[in-house]
């Protein structure tokens, strides 16, 4: 684990010292363990879009960068989840809202937080004509909460 909190030590020379010598084997051996594990945990399929590199911390950089693009397109496909979903009517109310509030969970997980009203509005809209009354009375509360 040294070689992804250290950057690499200056190669030795004739004029290195045992110690230096000695740590920088060290490093050496700890990079190329980290770059084992991290590389064998890594699919073969998503190994080969990621740029080779000798340094696990560099690698573990691109890797970084490679799933920065795919977690902005998870968190599109969830704001468009939740703008689009609509009540099945088969699973409980409830589980619809759990689903609902689980995907703004994971959104605010992803720096995108989406503000409680606006939540209550996509989870109402969502909801057939008939939860009506349902509706009337969510909405009534809230501007009973909030004050004139």
């Amino acid at each position: 684990m040294q070689a992804l909190r250290i950057d690499p030590p200056d190669a030795p020379n004739a004029e290195s010292t045992i110690e230096q010598k000695c740590y920088y084997e060290q490093w050496k051996r700890s990079n190329r363990m980290c770059l084992m594990v991290i590389k064998n945990s890594i699919l073969v399929s998503i190994r080969g879009v990621i740029p080779d590199s000798e340094n696990a911390k560099t690698y573990l950089e691109y890797v970084e960068e490679q799933f920065k693009g795919a977690s902005k397109a998870h968190a599109s496909t969830l704001i468009l989840k939740i703008l689009t979903n609509k009540y099945d009517g088969v699973s409980g109310i409830r589980e619809h809202i759990m689903k609902m509030s689980d995907m703004s969970n994971k959104l605010k997980s992803m720096d995108m937080e989406i503000s409680e009203g606006f939540l209550v509005h996509f989870i109402m809209t969502s909801l057939p004509a008939s939860y009506g009354p349902f509706k009337i009375r969510s909405i009534t509360t809230r501007r009973k909460r909030s004050g004139p």
